[in-house]
């Protein structure tokens, strides 16, 4: 399904997640050798919950089920960010911790990546838009519908920039930039 190929020679699953309290997005990857797989990805509605208790212990839940069903090697996470308003800042912040609280029952390492560094990693832009991001997840792990919400996809880009940090494209090589990259690997398209 992929056709992502790096310097690497191990053999694991990396769970993402995109914490939300109204959607929860994941998405998991296959490392085989050199090249990634998508496994799965998809979001957990939480905005039917009657309170913050049940969205919380939801996204506990899903975690595990996902840690069960797919077993994970490591978690990468979407850091919360800070906005204008500090009461979803908080919201946020628990969603990610009972996430994190999941794979440490489980004693999964965690790696958290700020929402930029992800856009950054994935696109080759920091600001760019979920639309930017997704359509770039696509093109990566060659998959032809983009799901409805894109905080799935978010939750995808958050394992893929973990296997990029992890395992740079270009053998370990410091770019300036994307267009650094690029001028050195001409034969990669956007």
């Amino acid at each position: 399904m992929s056709a992502v190929r790096v310097m690497m020679s191990t053999d694991k699953v990396i769970l993402g997640i995109d914490p939300g309290t109204t959607i929860m997005g994941y998405g998991l990857i296959h490392i085989r050798g050199t090249k990634a797989d998508l496994i799965d990805i998809g979001v957990l509605h939480l905005e039917k919950l009657e309170n913050q208790a049940m969205k919380l212990q939801s996204i506990f839940s899903r975690t595990l089920e996902l840690i069960e069903q797919h077993k994970p090697d490591e978690l990468a996470i979407e850091a919360p960010f800070f906005g204008k308003n500090v009461q979803s800042m908080l919201k946020l912040g628990r969603a990610q911790g009972v996430a994190i609280a999941g794979a440490l029952y489980r004693n999964i390492p965690i790696f958290e990546y700020a929402p930029k560094k992800i856009k950054q990693s994935i696109t080759g832009n920091g600001n760019a838009s979920k639309q930017q991001v997704a359509s770039m997840l696509q093109t990566l792990l060659s998959f032809n519908d983009l799901p409805k919400h894109l905080d799935a996809t978010d939750g995808l880009a958050a394992a893929m920039c973990h296997f990029f940090q992890r395992n740079p494209v270009s053998g370990g090589k410091k770019h300036s930039g994307w267009a650094g990259f690029l001028k050195e690997n001409p034969g990669r398209k956007m």
